[in-house]
């Protein structure tokens, strides 16, 4: 068949590849261990609800400081060019499974969410590339579904990330499932085959950082034109790790992705102050803190990181941000490895701000 063939057969089975995806995957993404605070703590999670079939294959596995409950978590990136994968190709099942799932009557998987009004002619069409050797340039087809290889080697299909956006899913990951040898990597064309890189990224996405509260001095309340202090401690936050793992036979992968924090920014909440340093921007120390905590009798002098605020909040309080930039890199099977975009994660923190009360004689 001609690549022009072949293009014409893939937009045809582009629903049907995400769809099969969508509904073998549908269900409890993940399960997580319950954790004691939500603050960067440590929890374990599993993709796939039941332990069978493409839950088996497919099952990614979350441990380290991830979001509960499989959700995404509250790093954001700062490229906004960068987006976590869509979906990517995963080990998926073996041949005598995926014949048993194939061999479904058409009219059933016509009625299979997602399909299209072609889906019963992309479904024929695909039947026949596994029945009997119907392929096409650079991709040959298969006899019989490759059960005479079964137990040697797995059927990859599309699985779709559950936190990305539709759109994205439908104009990737649109090639049909392949068969890859145990123990080979998969061909060089799949470029969205499950990898290192993309468990890195998966395990960025659900990354789950410590909140951000500075200490105050004064703290909470100040005076217009006092100096406010502003610091975080080594204790009160550290590196964070999450790590993705996939583990199926002939096929065992994981990344671990780190944060490190790097400076803090604060925002006053208001246009009346001044920061310090001008840019809001405060370095890392060389023992890993943040700024510099107040003393007794510095109160006339300039604080490393901090605030000055010109006016009064008056009945009211002022919404001081302070936001953390996390410097993000991974490491991953085989000595892969690498960076990932800078991360931020920042709260909000109410500062009352006094007017300095005198007295007239």
């Amino acid at each position: 068949m001609s690549r022009t063939r072949h293009a014409t057969l893939r937009t045809n089975t582009a629903a049907l590849t995400l769809a099969l995806g969508t509904l073998i995957l549908a269900g409890p993404a993940y399960a997580v261990e319950p954790t004691s605070n939500g603050q960067g703590a440590s929890a374990e999670q599993q993709g796939g609800g039941d332990k069978t079939g493409i839950y088996a294959a497919a099952r990614i596995q979350y441990s380290g400081a991830v979001a509960k409950g499989g959700g995404t978590g509250n790093v954001t990136s700062s490229d906004v060019n960068w987006t976590p994968p869509p979906c990517w190709y995963a080990p998926y099942l073996g041949a005598k499974d995926f014949k048993k799932e194939m061999s479904k009557d058409i009219e059933d998987k016509k009625n299979t969410p997602g399909m299209t009004g072609t889906a019963g002619a992309a479904i024929g069409e695909m039947q026949r590339h596994y029945e009997d050797e119907y392929g096409w340039t650079g991709t040959p087809g298969y006899k019989d579904y490759n059960v005479e290889n079964d137990g040697k080697g797995m059927f990859w299909a599309a699985v779709e990330n559950p936190d990305e956006p539709d759109y994205l899913k439908r104009t990737s990951c649109t090639d049909l499932p392949f068969w890859v040898e145990n123990g080979d990597a998969p061909p060089p064309q799949y470029e969205e085959a499950i990898s290192p890189e993309i468990l890195a990224a998966l395990a960025y996405q659900r990354m789950e950082l410590p909140d951000t509260k500075v200490t105050l001095a004064p703290e909470a309340n100040t005076k217009v034109n006092l100096p406010t202090w502003a610091w975080l401690d080594k204790a009160v936050f550290d590196e964070v790790q999450a790590t993705a793992a996939l583990n199926v036979p002939g096929f065992n992968i994981q990344a671990t992705t780190t944060a490190k924090p790097v400076s803090l920014k604060l925002e006053p909440g208001t246009k009346d102050a001044v920061t310090y340093p001008a840019s809001g921007e405060c370095a890392i120390n060389a023992d890993g803190s943040i700024g510099e905590p107040y003393a007794k009798g510095k109160a006339d002098q300039t604080p490393p990181c901090g605030i000055r605020y010109l006016r009064s909040s008056g009945h009211g309080t002022y919404k001081l941000r302070a936001t953390i930039t996390w410097e993000i890199d991974w490491t991953g099977t085989g000595g892969a490895g690498g960076d990932l975009p800078n991360g931020t994660f920042g709260n909000d923190q109410a500062v009352t701000v006094q007017e300095i009360q005198s007295v007239n004689r």
